[in-house]
C-alpha cells in the first residue's frame, strides 16, 4: 500500500476506509430513496437521516481527500427532488412555526444544493 504524506488520510489504506464509509453513506440514501416515501417523512427516521448523510459526504466532499467516492450530481438533484416531496407532504402534520417550516426548509434546500455543488467541483 502507498503512502504519500504524513496525514491521516494519505494512504492507500485510509482512501480504502473513505470508500468504504461513503459507499456506505450513499447506499443508506440510496436504499431511502427507493423505499416507502412515508421513511422520508419529517418526523421519521431516514427523514432526519438522509441529510445527515448529505452533510457528512459535503464534508469530506470539500477535504478532497483520495477515496470519497461520490454519487452523480444529477443523483443527488433527483433525490433532492423526492425528499423534499415527502417532507413538503409531512411537515405541516406536525404543525411546526412558520418559521421554523420555512428556515428548515431552505436548511434542507441547501444542504442538497452544497453536495451537488461539491460533487461538479470535483
Amino acid at each position: 500500500m502507498g503512502t504519500w504524506g504524513s496525514g491521516n488520510f494519505d494512504s492507500d489504506t485510509a482512501a480504502d476506509h473513505l470508500s468504504s464509509l461513503t459507499a456506505r453513506l450513499v447506499r443508506e440514501i440510496e436504499d431511502a430513496m427507493s423505499g416507502d416515501p412515508v421513511e422520508l417523512e419529517a418526523d421519521e427516521y431516514w427523514g432526519v437521516a438522509v441529510p445527515c448523510n448529505l452533510e457528512i459526504l459535503n464534508v469530506l466532499a470539500t477535504q478532497h481527500w483520495v477515496g470519497v467516492t461520490l454519487p452523480e450530481a444529477a443523483t443527488v438533484e433527483s433525490w433532492k427532488a423526492t425528499y423534499l416531496a415527502a417532507w413538503d407532504a409531512s411537515i405541516d402534520d406536525l404543525e411546526p412555526s412558520p418559521e421554523f417550516k420555512t428556515q428548515r426548509r431552505a436548511t434542507l434546500v441547501s444542504t442538497f444544493d452544497q453536495l451537488t455543488e461539491a460533487i461538479r467541483a470535483k
